[in-house]
């Protein structure tokens, strides 16, 4: 395409616009884009309708189900920013409701803009889906080498991770995608986890995370927890990782017992379908092979909670 004019709709489009080395033709962003910091210069064109900043963990599941139900978005395009900044592609995706606007907002948003801009729809469900929404975006916009570069570079990181792990014995684990109700882990979590040297047989390996009974969880008995509420840094991920401890059964978890109960930051490595989950990856080697794979990444990249 020329004369490129790119508005995404979820911060990992986001994210990938900037690593193809597009961020000048980046004319609009949703209010979660963070990263890199500079994006949050640009103009917002999608906000959400909900203040999750005032809402507890269980308020925000359950204001974020009450509209599910009823068929409510959770996001307002503004349809006159969206015509004054005119982009030619929009990037956005038709996966998870709590992400990013959907199918039907961005089909309402169209119907007001001419000349109508191409739309690139992101659907992942695991890391190769992934890979393949980046080569994608390359292709449409004439950055198809460089995608193909960090493509491979993702490869070889992740196998190198396998490596490390190779022949020794899988870690039990569970990784919770919410703390209040608790949620399992889904779509590319379950191969992360695997790859890195951990089993959980309690995620959902291609599809969406779901409630979890925290009696099955305490009945698996995890070895190591990896707390990682959806949205939230490792500051705020610790926070919530407090709520747990009042739960029955915790102090006689093993995970708990053996000091292995790990907050991260599930928005920058976890969360968000972007290029930063093999980040995730090796972040997983680490809490549960130490010696094998060393982090080498951001500090503030995860915490143990204080037990």
């Amino acid at each position: 395409m020329k004369n490129l004019r790119i508005a995404t709709f979820m911060p990992s489009a986001t994210e990938m616009v900037c690593s193809l080395g597009l961020f000048d033709q980046l004319v609009g962003v949703s209010h979660h884009c963070n990263y890199p910091e500079e994006v949050q210069q640009k103009p917002v064109v999608v906000k959400s309708v909900l203040d999750y900043t005032v809402m507890t963990l269980a308020q925000i599941d359950e204001a974020v189900s009450r509209r599910h139900a009823s068929s409510h978005s959770l996001y307002d395009v503004d349809e006159a920013l969206i015509r004054q900044t005119a982009p030619n592609l929009i990037v956005t995706q038709n996966l998870c409701q709590l992400c990013a606007p959907s199918g039907n907002e961005v089909t309402q948003v169209l119907k007001t803009l001419d000349p109508k801009p191409d739309i690139l729809w992101q659907t992942p469900h695991c890391l190769e889906d992934i890979f393949s929404d980046l080569l994608a975006l390359g292709e449409k916009t004439g950055t198809l080498a460089k995608a193909q570069a960090m493509v491979r570079d993702a490869r070889q990181r992740i196998a190198a991770v396998q490596q490390a792990t190779k022949g020794l014995p899988k870690m039990k684990a569970f990784f919770m995608e919410w703390v209040d109700p608790t949620y399992c882990g889904g779509h590319w979590i379950p191969e992360m986890m695997d790859w890195a040297g951990g089993s959980d047989p309690i995620a959902r390996p291609g599809v969406d995370s779901v409630r979890t009974a925290w009696e099955d969880v305490v009945a698996y008995n995890p070895d190591v927890l990896v707390v990682a509420p959806c949205g939230f840094d490792t500051k705020k991920s610790l926070e919530q990782a407090e709520l747990l401890k009042n739960r029955p059964g915790w102090a006689e978890l093993s995970a708990v017992k053996k000091k292995q109960v790990w907050a991260v930051a599930a928005n920058s490595y976890f969360a968000r379908p972007g290029m930063r989950l093999v980040d995730g990856v090796e972040i997983l080697a680490h809490l549960f092979h130490p010696g094998q794979f060393p982090w080498k990444g951001p500090q503030d990249a995860f915490a143990p909670v204080p037990l």
